[in-house]
């Protein structure tokens, strides 16, 4: 079976997808196409979601990496957000199997699902409102079809704007913060972490510890 098939398989298995061929973002698609040209391996789509349909935790990202989850076709996988992130699902409790970077690994996520608030690669990592916007309906139908879920972690100011504008809450009632939670109009918990990328380990903003730290909280919460 090849990458692109299981990741088919992937999408259909979960609500709240883009489409494979998605259109709603000029810059994006044209982007993708530019891609791949330069990169026909890689998967160059709208990356879907990843995890179990009876998620009680939703990780939300900022938009997949370049060589990342834009060439592997799965969330944070082939990065080094990645090599953070799926290790500490592990220890949580939140991931069975052994992460390898690659979709055919056999990692499994219980009680949990990973997605981005932006699903094409951005150029130059950087998403822009109309996108953000455009994007926001599948997130919207994320949650909404998943109805399990208790509580969302968002990697990142733009992750935690993204989920707030899904509810409609006004952003300056619910300031971004490492480790902080905050519990929204419907109930559902919101936590915050900074990114877990290169950049925020490399230059000490986010340690291992103080990553592990969010997991703990979030645990607490669910028991």
């Amino acid at each position: 079976m090849k990458n692109i098939d299981l990741i088919k398989i992937q999408a259909a298995a979960l609500p709240g997808n883009a489409p494979l061929d998605c259109s709603l973002c000029p810059r994006l698609v044209e982007f993708r196409k530019q891609n791949a040209k330069k990169f026909p391996d890689f998967f160059n789509g709208p990356v879907p979601a990843f995890g179990s349909d009876d998620a009680e935790l939703l990780v939300v990202g900022l938009a997949p990496g370049l060589k990342g989850a834009n060439r592997t076709g799965r969330p944070f996988t082939g990065d080094y957000a990645g090599d953070l992130l799926y290790p500490t699902l592990e220890k949580f409790g939140f991931a069975t199997g052994s992460y390898e970077a690659s979709i055919r690994d056999g990692l499994k996520l219980n009680r949990a699902i990973i997605t981005n608030a932006v699903r094409c690669v951005p150029p130059q990592n950087k998403t822009i409102g109309e996108e953000e916007r455009n994007c926001r309906p599948f997130l919207i139908e994320q949650i909404q079809k998943i109805p399990t879920i208790r509580i969302i972690l968002a990697l990142g100011l733009i992750a935690h704007n993204a989920v707030l504008s899904t509810y409609n809450e006004k952003k300056s009632a619910f300031k971004f913060g490492h480790n902080k939670l905050h519990r929204l109009s419907n109930g559902l918990l919101l936590i915050d972490s900074y990114h877990c990328s290169r950049y925020n380990t490399n230059t000490g903003r986010l340690t291992t510890e103080m990553f592990e730290a969010v997991f703990k909280t979030i645990t607490k919460q669910l028991n």
